[in-house]
C-alpha cells in the first residue's frame, strides 16, 4: 500500500482506495507502478499479469464503507438435513415380500425392529406380524406416514 497524489486535486490519497476522498476521482485511471510480488519488477498497476514472470496481478477489492449488519439475536438456527423421503409402496412393499426378515424396518430406519426380526424369522411370527403391517402402511394416510417415517 503507498500513498499517492491524486491527479486532480493533488490531495494525498492510498492507492488502493477506489477514489479521491476529495475530488471523487476514480484511482482506476490513475496509472502508478508497483513491484511485482513474484521477481520484483516494475510493472503498471493496470497490468492483469507481470511482463517478466507472468504473475498474476490480483486488483484489490473496493473498500466498502458500511460494514454488514451485526446479528441481534444471540442464538444458533438448526438446518435440517434434506434426508431422502421413504416412499409408503416401497415399505408395504418390502413387508409384504420380505416382511419374515424385517427388511422393511431397515428401510423405515428402525434398526432395532430390523435385526429383532432377522433373529426370530425361523419361527414365522415376524412375517405373520409383516401382513398386519402391510395393511396399517396402506391405510396409513401420506402425511402421517411421513410424520412417523420421513
Amino acid at each position: 500500500m503507498a500513498i499517492i497524489d491524486c491527479p486532480e486535486c493533488t490531495h494525498k490519497i492510498s492507492d488502493q482506495s477506489v477514489s479521491c476522498t476529495n475530488c471523487g476521482f476514480p484511482t482506476s485511471k490513475i496509472k502508478v507502478l508497483i513491484k511485482c510480488p513474484e521477481c520484483s519488477e516494475s510493472i503498471s498497476n493496470q497490468s492483469v499479469s507481470c511482463n517478466n514472470c507472468g504473475f498474476p496481478i490480483v486488483k484489490p477489492a473496493p473498500f466498502k464503507a458500511v460494514p454488514p449488519p451485526l446479528p441481534t439475536k444471540n442464538h444458533t438456527t438448526i438446518v435440517r438435513v434434506n434426508r431422502s423421503r421413504k416412499s409408503k409402496g416401497v415399505a408395504a412393499l418390502l413387508a409384504l415380500f420380505l416382511g419374515g426378515f424385517g427388511i422393511h424396518k431397515f428401510y423405515l430406519d428402525q434398526v432395532f425392529w430390523g435385526i429383532l426380526y432377522l433373529l426370530f424369522c425361523w419361527t414365522f411370527i415376524p412375517a405373520i406380524v409383516s401382513l398386519f403391517e402391510v395393511i396399517i402402511l396402506l391405510s396409513m394416510s401420506q402425511s402421517e406416514f411421513n410424520k412417523r417415517f420421513g
